[in-house]
């Protein structure tokens, strides 16, 4: 398989307080959310905040499954929370090109998965391919899916303070918002 078979977590800042973020890829409310949080750690301080990204694979998004699975194929690759970071954003960039009409129609209908996953590697500029094919990767992508449903997270963002699910956060709120909310 790649370098990291557990994945590099995909996390940064060494702060005491923990936020955790459920993110669809794509999902747009996810990717607004995701675009904002480096701004977020930096504002609220790397010394103070440890922000841990958990990817949340929604049947609604068609493709989330193979989508979430090459985020996570990325992950393990030599400097894998970089080359997840840099697959997340491309697809946030391009978010249409992995989508369905109104979550059922539209070309995508007759996409396969193998085609998905070369158009994430040409907007991307990571090519996971034989990470995504390592049977090993599975376990990745459960304890992904295990820790979201033992915290009741069913829709993205979801994020959570230290533990606990925090409703009063959304991907609408400004990075100052976030950071009065969690008060770091």
């Amino acid at each position: 398989m790649a370098a990291n078979q557990g994945g590099e977590a995909l996390e940064w800042g060494n702060g005491d307080r923990l936020v955790e973020v459920f993110l669809e890829p794509t999902c747009p409310f996810s990717v607004k959310a995701f675009n904002k949080l480096a701004d977020f750690v930096e504002q609220a301080g790397e010394d103070k905040v440890r922000v841990r990204i958990w990817l949340h694979s929604q049947p609604w998004h068609m493709f989330s499954g193979v989508i979430t699975r090459a985020v996570l194929a990325a992950s393990t690759l030599e400097n894998g929370k970089q080359q997840a970071l840099q697959l997340l954003a491309a697809i946030g960039q391009h978010r249409e090109a992995f989508e369905f009409d109104d979550h059922a129609t539209g070309p995508n209908r007759d996409t396969t998965p193998n085609d998905i996953l070369k158009r994430l590697v040409k907007v991307s500029g990571v090519d996971m391919l034989k990470a995504f094919d390592a049977p090993e990767l599975q376990q990745l992508v459960k304890r992904h899916t295990k820790y979201a449903r033992q915290n009741g997270i069913h829709v993205s963002p979801t994020f959570m303070v230290d533990g606990l699910v925090d409703s009063s956060m959304g991907s609408g709120d400004s990075v100052a918002e976030w950071v009065e909310k969690v008060g770091a």
